[in-house]
């Protein structure tokens, strides 16, 4: 049922996919900015600030740092093992 809905296992959206695989292919895995991303993306910052980020945070997928958002050993473990890499 989830998959009809666009919602992986972990619960991830095509939106939480695009916003990893973007940081890890076009920015080789961070650092970079949010706005960077919001652009990249075409969303709104506050759309990745207030709905992805925080669980992406949580799944240890993401790291915000002082210099901007980092994918993390997990978060690149998720997209090999979703052959998004």
């Amino acid at each position: 049922m989830l998959d009809l809905l666009g919602i992986d296992s972990l619960g991830l959206e095509r939106i939480d996919v695009e916003f990893l695989t973007l940081i890890a292919k076009k920015f080789h895995g961070g650092p970079v900015g949010i706005q960077t991303l919001a652009v990249a993306l075409n969303e709104e910052r506050e759309t990745l600030e207030d709905l992805c980020e925080p669980y992406l945070i949580r799944l240890g997928f993401l790291e915000r740092t002082s210099r901007g958002r980092t994918l993390t050993t997990h978060g690149y473990a998720y997209l090999q093992k979703a052959n998004q890499l």
